[in-house]
């Protein structure tokens, strides 16, 4: 049978060996499931057989434990003692029953701390967390991990209220820290970033936020990617009922919730992980030098042993299924698709590069497992391969041959931008280079853009802003202080904007921010160490710069905020429509159309141009609906003719059928519409969800007041009821803000606002739903008799 990726990509053809072998693997993992395990889906439920499950009468505990002679639980329920032995059932598993007591309760209680005992063949004694323990603590005498009983009475458990959002069409996500999210120096908790942290990510535009560092992980400072217990969440930061919040706080603002899964290696702490397990270096991962990871000092997983795969493949399921994430990041996987973990490699694009004996077959077998379950389980999952080598059909499905990840990684984008800060001067910038770096991606292969992420954080490294501004950054921001231009804080607030939109524009499919860099974070990441004195100072985000309306950051972040309430209302980013206009390195323009948007850059320091003429499609007047150059951008104003006055289509250049002429400032963007997607002003819905939110059945009785300005301030206007259609019409508004009231005047506030207002800032249709966000577009189940804006 035919692989569909050799009709997208007939070149394919001549490497087809390797992609069958992969291909055929697969499919017999596949098979030899379905026939001795009840298939893929069943396999993955191991954590239904090992670990502590609930049986009639009391818990069994199960461990994979291949080279041990005797086993024993030990923990606080038994004083710690080798009282309670484990009985072989061969293969290399060992299981013990442990009844309930007559009272009825566990004879392991919950929140008890334990440990597996071992002894080997060779006469060694061995003492291990759990492997599949669903909770690990620290203990602050011996600074080790033990594994911990989770089993809360049902009062306690969490339960989930909110349905989980539809998988987002334009996807934006914000790489985020659970623990780094406070102002304070100090771990911040699910619960904080729940409450604190997710209406911002919801109020500047977000829908997915992708979390790290949630497996538990003993060395906070390895930023989660050194995970020692795979189905424990990270206890620093909470308990996992407050886990199971956080993600339930997420799906009630319309937020899907990405984790980032790290299944590239474990960590090689054998007293707190899973590494030598049963005493030998060849249990869950490989044994000799091909289990260890020479850059990472860690453990590499032997991917295709039986009990390994139904581990991983159940890790997966796990996270999905009792914690309710919406899918995964990937982490590192170009160190699992080549046995040379992609050290000492460039890749160039050539086939030869990713095919061939450097090849880790068994990887790839895996990889494609794992997203076949994954969007088997949860058919609106969303996977993300990080894979710096561009490996051809990473993003294709399964069933075309492809590894089945949804997007990949556009690592290429933030390298290039560092590179040009780094080694030019702003005048030898090649848009022509930059243009092709950001649409450079295989055909059919989505990509998640961004211009930096967590990576460019880390000590020793540097934020864009902080290339851009540098020191400056800690004296020239303040409002107060520095009230006049500065060329430096002036160049990099204007660079900083642009380069974002130009990513979010033209760099792919996705768009990636990392937590506080949307505001040009002045610090870098430094986790607590012996050489900093155990600090969180710079473990944290100082949202407060952002909000304090004296210091410039504050226009960093509301470019932002408009650019992705811009492309929520266009949704340039899943428009199959690109097309480049100009990229010229003299005049320093790039202009390209990217769906219903069409986009004007003038990167050059100095120039600016009057009449500019650029080609474009569409033979309608075109207004401009984004301005980096606006006032509550930092901006200097000069662009607000083509707010007001739409742009006429005149005669074809550049060889478009059409062009418009407009004013380029030096350093700006606009962003230009059809004036015809402007017509009909603002008309906002009530969700049948918001309303069961507040125990209503229907809008009678709601009103709502719109705000507007008066000196400076918003004022509320006298209420209104709420139309017959629960529907609220501002029919010649570019914008609305408003809050709403219930039928005996009880609040209902939008929950991503500081205020608990709604706004809208773009003409069109939106939907008020969940916990009470605003959505873009009007219900699925409008009547059809209704006009849609």
């Amino acid at each position: 049978m035919a692989l569909r990726i050799f009709e997208i990509d007939p070149t394919l053809q001549g490497v087809q060996g390797q992609i069958w072998d992969r291909v055929n693997g697969y499919r017999y993992w596949k098979e030899e499931l379905k026939k001795n395990e009840g298939g893929l889906e069943k396999f993955a439920e191991g954590y239904k057989t090992f670990g502590f499950n609930r049986v009639e009468g009391g818990f069994t505990y199960r461990e994979w434990l291949p080279n041990a002679k005797q086993v024993f639980l030990a923990g606080e329920f038994n004083e710690w003692h080798n009282s309670t032995p484990l009985e072989n059932e061969g293969f290399g598993r060992w299981c013990v029953f442990l009844p309930d007591k007559e009272d009825g309760t566990p004879m392991v209680p919950h929140r008890c701390q334990l440990k597996v005992r071992l002894e080997t063949h060779d006469g060694q004694w061995h003492e291990r967390v759990p492997a599949w323990t669903k909770l690990a603590w620290q203990d602050h005498n011996t600074n080790l991990f033990n594994g911990v009983m989770w089993e809360p009475p049902t009062e306690e458990k969490y339960s989930f209220r909110h349905p989980r959002p539809a998988k987002p069409e334009n996807l934006k996500i914000y790489e985020a820290h659970v623990g780094m999210g406070s102002c304070d120096p100090k771990v911040a908790t699910y619960a904080d970033f729940a409450r604190d942290v997710l209406p911002r990510i919801k109020r500047m535009g977000y829908n997915a936020v992708q979390l790290m560092a949630i497996a538990e992980h003993a060395h906070y400072g390895c930023f989660g990617y050194h995970v020692t217990s795979f189905f424990a969440p990270a206890s620093r930061q909470g308990t996992p009922e407050e886990l199971k919040l956080l993600v339930d706080t997420a799906h009630g603002l319309g937020i899907v919730v990405l984790m980032d899964l790290v299944h590239a290696h474990a960590s090689s702490n054998s007293l707190d992980g899973i590494s030598q397990m049963d005493g030998t270096d060849h249990c869950y991962t490989h044994g000799g030098p091909k289990g260890h990871h020479a850059e990472w000092d860690s453990s590499i997983f032997n991917y295709l042993k039986h009990e390994v795969l139904r581990f991983l493949l159940s890790n997966v399921k796990w996270w999905i299924e009792e914690y309710g994430f919406d899918g995964f990041r990937f982490d590192g996987i170009t160190s699992m698709l080549y046995h040379s973990h992609g050290i000492g490699k460039g890749y160039t694009g050539g086939y030869h590069e990713y095919f061939g004996p450097d090849a880790d077959i068994d990887s790839h077998i895996y990889l494609m497992l794992a997203n076949d379950l994954i969007h088997t389980i949860l058919p609106s999952a969303i996977t993300v391969g990080e894979d710096v080598s561009g490996m051809p059909t990473l993003c294709r499905p399964v069933e075309d041959g492809g590894f089945g990840f949804d997007y990949r990684l556009a690592m290429a984008i933030p390298d290039m931008w560092i590179k040009l800060l780094k080694e030019s001067t702003d005048d030898a910038w090649d848009m022509g280079h930059i243009v092709h770096t950001l649409t450079n991606r295989r055909y059919m292969e989505p990509v998640v853009a961004y211009a930096e992420s967590h990576d460019q954080a880390i000590v020793g490294d540097k934020t864009l802003a902080f290339w851009l501004m540098d020191a400056e950054m800690y004296t020239g921001m303040s409002i107060f202080t520095s009230p006049g231009p500065s060329m430096c804080i002036d160049r990099g607030l204007a660079l900083h904007k642009l380069i974002r939109l130009l990513v979010l524009g033209l760099g792919g499919e996705a768009y990636l921010n990392f937590m506080g860099n949307e505001f040009g974070h002045p610090e870098w990441i430094d986790f607590p160490r012996p050489e900093n004195g155990w600090s969180h100072h710079h473990c944290r985000r100082r949202w407060d710069l952002a909000e304090d309306d004296l210091l410039r950051y504050k226009f960093f972040q509301a470019f932002d905020e408009l650019m992705q309430a811009c492309e929520n209302r266009f949704k340039w980013v899943s428009s199959g429509h690109q097309y480049v206009t100009v990229k010229n390195s003299m005049d320093k323009v790039i202009a390209f159309e990217r769906g219903d948007a069409f986009f004007v850059f003038n990167f050059h320091p100095c120039n600016s141009y009057s009449d500019y003429q650029i080609g474009i499609s569409w033979n309608e007047p075109l207004r401009c609906v984004l301005d980096s150059d606006e006032g509550r951008f930092g901006g200097q104003c000069r662009l607000e003719y083509g707010h007001a006055n739409a742009f006429p289509a005149l005669h074809g250049v550049d060889g478009r059928p059409h062009s418009v002429k407009m004013y380029l400032p030096s350093r700006t963007v606009q962003v230009l519409v059809k004036d015809s997607l402007l017509k009909g002003g603002v008309r906002v819905f009530l969700g049948a969800d918001f309303l069961q939110e507040h125990g209503l059945s229907s809008a009678e009785g709601v009103t709502y007041q719109l705000m507007v300005w008066k000196e400076a301030e918003q004022v509320p206007l006298e209420p209104q009821n709420v139309g017959a259609d629960g529907s609220i019409v501002v029919a010649d508004g570019f914008d609305a803000t408003f809050k709403l009231a219930g039928p005996a005047g009880e609040e209902m506030p939008c929950m991503a606002s500081k205020d608990g207002a709604f706004r809208a800032y773009f003409p069109g249709d939106y939907t008020i739903s969940g916990a009470g966000y605003l959505a873009n577009g009007a219900p699925a189940d409008l009547p059809a008799t209704l006009p849609l804006g």
